[in-house]
């Protein structure tokens, strides 16, 4: 059903994608808009137990796109790095397609919520605060992974 990668000496690992996920600050989400246009945008995210997960609203754009079609596409890519004397980045990217399905229930919401707050905040105590205030307005989505490649490119 999916391709094989092309270049595939450049392909990286299972581990060195869950590496990239683990990291990466965020990453590009990419839906099925209206009219046949797609829909991509930058998401802040939790890898977690080989799934994704996202904070929105409650309403917009994405879950509407999202209502009529669940399948999607996510990339990140990490900070690169230079080899010794180049000017070129050497950058780790990573696709994954997979759906995506809100979560409802209201204990999971803030777990998942806190998770991506550590991730992003600078103090637990600034999570909890921001999990009083907001978590009722937070829609979780998941995001289950039917298949995942990443690459080395080096930009030269």
């Amino acid at each position: 059903m999916f391709r094989n990668m092309r270049r595939f000496k450049q392909q990286l690992s299972a581990q060195e994608c869950v590496d990239v996920l683990a990291h990466a600050p965020r990453g590009i989400l990419a839906v099925h808009g209206e009219d046949g246009y797609p829909y991509a945008f930058p998401m802040n995210y939790i890898y977690l137990d080989g799934k994704i997960y996202f904070h929105c609203a409650k309403a917009g754009h994405k879950l509407d796109a999202l209502a009529s079609n669940d399948k999607v596409s996510f990339c990140v890519m990490d900070e690169g790095f230079r080899k010794s004397g180049d000017w070129a980045l050497n950058i780790k990217s990573i696709v994954i397609f997979g759906c995506v399905k809100k979560i409802d229930a209201a204990q999971e919401t803030v777990e998942i919520v806190r998770q991506i707050g550590l991730k992003y905040y600078p103090t637990a105590e600034g999570v909890e605060e921001e999990i009083r205030k907001a978590v009722a307005q937070v829609q979780i989505l998941e995001l289950s992974i039917d298949h995942m490649t990443g690459k080395l490119v080096n930009e030269s």
